[in-house]
């Protein structure tokens, strides 16, 4: 699981950019068709998410993160390995 913060100039910068949502929404799609990703929630503020991924080691997930459009614009990023109970 990664919790995303973005950073306040962050949220400004993506708000001026409609292109910057778009392309961000085209990696996460990808992984989710890709059966990496598997839920991805956003705050109603947009500046905070969850990714739940699933088959990925850390590496590979900080990979990913650090290849999205977002990443710049990112002030906080936790990694949690997380075992499903159900």
């Amino acid at each position: 699981m990664v919790l995303i913060t973005l950073s306040d100039n962050g949220i400004e910068t993506i708000k001026s950019n409609p292109e910057l949502p778009k392309k961000e929404m085209e990696f996460v799609n990808r992984w989710k068709a890709e059966n990496y990703l598997e839920s991805f929630y956003i705050s109603v503020s947009k500046k905070d998410a969850v990714l739940i991924f699933k088959d990925l080691d850390e590496p590979a997930t900080k990979k990913c993160i650090e290849s999205l459009p977002y990443f710049p614009y990112m002030a906080k990023i936790e990694y949690h390995n997380l075992n499903k109970q159900f």
